[in-house]
């Protein structure tokens, strides 16, 4: 339990500083996202980002239970 509770704050932390710094960052959407728009509706379609966060969240809970 000790384990999964620093694993989970160091996440934490993770996010907050990543949502700090989304601001300065060089880009505003990854390739492979996708914005639709429809009248005065817009809809925004993260595919990448959800990749991304996937892969990272995958790799740490195989981290985690070795």
């Amino acid at each position: 339990m000790a384990r999964l509770l620093i694993i989970s704050g160091i996440v934490l932390i993770i996010v907050g500083l990543a949502w700090e710094a989304r601001g300065r960052l060089p880009w505003q959407r990854l390739p492979g996202d996708l914005i639709l728009r429809v009248g005065d509706i817009r809809i925004h379609v993260l595919w990448a980002v959800s990749l991304l966060l996937s892969v990272i969240f995958s790799l740490l809970l195989w981290i985690t239970r070795r």
